[in-house]
């Protein structure tokens, strides 16, 4: 089993897992939870899918592992006081879509991976980034994958305490991260995976099952028992041993793409 390779891939910092044999294969790129694990580094540790022959390159989100503000996570928390919505929510996945073309460009400069359509998976809030990528872009994907993922973020609003004061900026941000509503785009983008813990919040856990529906047949849903929100033990820094859910959740993503794998193709010998 070959260490992780860490890298910034245009000012995004990330953890990449070679396949077996390290030399040249197809990619799958990944966003972690904001919950444990919290950074691509923990990200990895949960979710290896080691017997992938594929490289998996696990991005940072923002203000998160290497991106911490003075190596903490304080400063995002204050950003999610301020306003867990417009501040932290929102932002933070319009800055992890918008920073991600350059980043698999750097990546794909960096590594032996080919140039053909990729794989992408997103946990929690890094789920509405991958689930973007498929609704909202033409980049090439040959599968997708989501775990207790923030399908539809008004979901992930109503956990917070209190009434959000929704204003029409709001109500449109918040709208144009409900990915139920643009099921018909990622169904025409890639097959999608949605993983989802018996344990997970009510309303995320309505929210898989509701995109599952709507993506229709080229969607399918994994309920894993025992899984609450979280993949790791807090802090969620820092890589950890993997936990008995998220090895069950580890196994299903793996079958997920590699049963995919085949539909990006061949990857070219000058790779």
């Amino acid at each position: 089993m070959h260490s992780p390779i860490t890298g910034t891939a245009a000012g995004v910092p990330f953890t990449a897992l070679p396949p077996a044999d390290d030399g040249a294969a197809q990619l799958i790129v990944t966003w972690h939870m904001l919950d444990a694990p919290r950074s691509d580094a923990a990200f990895a540790a949960a979710l290896p899918m080691h017997d992938l022959p594929a490289w998996r390159v696990h991005l940072g989100m923002p203000m998160c592992g290497a991106r911490m503000v003075d190596g903490s996570m304080d400063a995002g928390l204050e950003l999610m006081r301020k306003d867990p919505l417009m501040s932290y929510l929102h932002a933070f996945v319009r800055q992890a879509f918008e920073e991600f073309p350059a980043a698999l460009e750097s990546v794909r400069a960096q590594l032996p991976v080919d140039d053909g359509p990729i794989g992408v998976l997103g946990g929690s809030l890094g789920g509405a980034v991958a689930l973007r990528v498929l609704a909202d872009t033409e980049i090439p994907v040959f599968a997708g994958a989501v775990v207790n993922a923030a399908v539809r973020m008004r979901s992930v609003v109503d956990l917070f305490p209190g009434d959000y004061p929704y204003d029409a900026e709001s109500e449109k941000a918040v709208d144009g991260l409900d990915f139920v509503a643009k099921a018909d785009r990622i169904a025409a983008h890639a097959p999608l995976l949605v993983v989802s813990g018996e344990l997970d919040h009510p309303g995320l856990r309505t929210d898989a099952s509701d995109l599952v529906d709507a993506v229709g047949e080229r969607a399918e849903l994994l309920s894993i028992p025992g899984l609450a929100h979280p993949l790791a033990e807090e802090p969620g820094i820092e890589p950890a041993p993997q936990l008995p859910p998220a090895r069950e959740v580890d196994a299903g993503l793996t079958s997920w793409f590699r049963r995919h794998l085949a539909d990006a193709g061949p990857v070219p010998s000058s790779a």
